[in-house]
């Protein structure tokens, strides 16, 4: 559940690699005499048309030697298989068919996969590790908006943003006693508990340093001592359910996590407390977390859903006690142009014979999202 936190600080099982925005190299110095790896495209095409678009592939095309005209989304096409014979790098993203033994056997150049958004767990297998197939992934880079998503999430959760605009919705034209009513409303000094010490968790802890917040922490490959270097405090998933005023889910989907807000420990959650998930549905028991909503006991931002997409009749679209989102806390909008230039980054220093700054590996990708 760990992760690479923005700065010097890393968390435990991290490559030392640090979460920043400046790191890129400048791609319009790239020498044109450098080795430009023949790379091939793998996800969907409108993907490649709409998430990459032709500044993203501008990006790669200067430090890769894309195959013309194919994005490949099934290998058995012809067109695709011939390209991946050739291929010494992929460049995947949303869509990437999942590269089994027999793909992998088609494929006897590939020597590196540039994943151009997050989770790598679809499409990477262990045919993959055992061919020693390096992977990098532009996960780092997604989690930046994710965790600006929560700080203002938490910021407005403290504020009782939902609660005010309903109150003045309904007023219309009357000023609100802000003294009377919002006696309890604001952010000073308020607890906030991150559940994963992950990219996400760390980077929203580091968006949290500033602010007059008392962080805690939770992940159970984390160290009092780390705790204390993200500027938290590490304790128990029961303590941080107990004690915070805003509980903020940031651990991957592993088995280990199935549920782990359940009912029992969203009955820990003091009255009036914000639940936040950008993470995975699956985190959270959701049938308990509905009926504590109905009740009006807690408040949540909600952007990831069990199942993905709810029901129509699905209750949570109207409780005005909820901020329901669809999965958009993620990458959008011009935002997927960082994964692009993080991924365009990668091929430069893979075709410079350096290490990936942002590598995946096995052992890593059991514990990740």
């Amino acid at each position: 559940m760990t992760g690479t936190r923005s700065g010097t600080r890393t968390g435990p099982g991290t490559t030392g690699a640090t979460i920043s925005q400046d790191i890129y190299v400048n791609l319009s110095r790239v020498s044109t005499a450098q080795r430009r790896p023949r790379t091939l495209l793998a996800m969907k095409p409108e993907v490649a048309r709409r998430a990459l678009g032709p500044a993203g592939l501008a990006a790669l095309g200067r430090v890769a030697d894309l195959v013309p005209d194919i994005v490949a989304h099934d290998f058995a096409e012809p067109g695709a298989l011939a390209a991946l014979a050739e291929a010494e790098v992929l460049v995947t993203h949303w869509g990437c068919p999942e590269l089994t033994g027999q793909v992998l056997a088609s494929a006897p150049r590939l020597r590196a996969i540039v994943h151009v958004a997050g989770s790598v767990k679809g499409f990477v297998t262990d045919a993959c590790w055992e061919r020693g197939i390096r992977v990098s992934s532009a996960g780092w880079a997604n989690a930046l908006p994710v965790a600006e998503y929560t700080l203002a999430a938490i910021i407005f959760a403290n504020k009782q943003i939902l609660r005010m605009r309903e109150d003045y919705r309904e007023r219309r034209g009357q000023s609100p006693d802000l003294l009377e009513d919002y006696a309890l409303a604001g952010n000073y000094r308020r607890r906030v508990g991150v559940v994963g010490a992950s990219s996400v968790g760390c980077r929203v802890l580091e968006l949290l340093g500033p602010f007059d917040f008392e962080l805690l922490v939770y992940d159970p490959f984390l160290s009092p001592e780390q705790a204390a270097e993200l500027g938290a405090r590490l304790v128990t998933l029961d303590e941080l359910c107990a004690q915070a005023d805003v509980v903020t889910v940031h651990a991957p989907q592993i088995p280990e996590t199935y549920h782990m807000l359940d009912e029992r420990r969203l009955a820990l959650i003091r009255d009036g407390a914000t639940v936040i998930n950008t993470a995975r549905g699956s985190l959270v028991d959701a049938s308990a977390l509905e009926a504590e909503l109905r009740r009006g006991r807690l408040h949540a931002v909600i952007d990831v859903t069990e199942p993905e997409v709810l029901p129509a009749d699905s209750v949570l679209y109207d409780l005005p006690n909820v901020l329901l989102t669809p999965h958009i806390a993620g990458s959008v909008g011009n935002e997927l142009q960082r994964l692009v230039h993080a991924a365009a980054d990668e091929l430069a220093r893979y075709a410079q014979g350096l290490e990936f700054a942002h590598p995946v590996t096995r052992e890593g990708l059991g514990r990740s999202a």
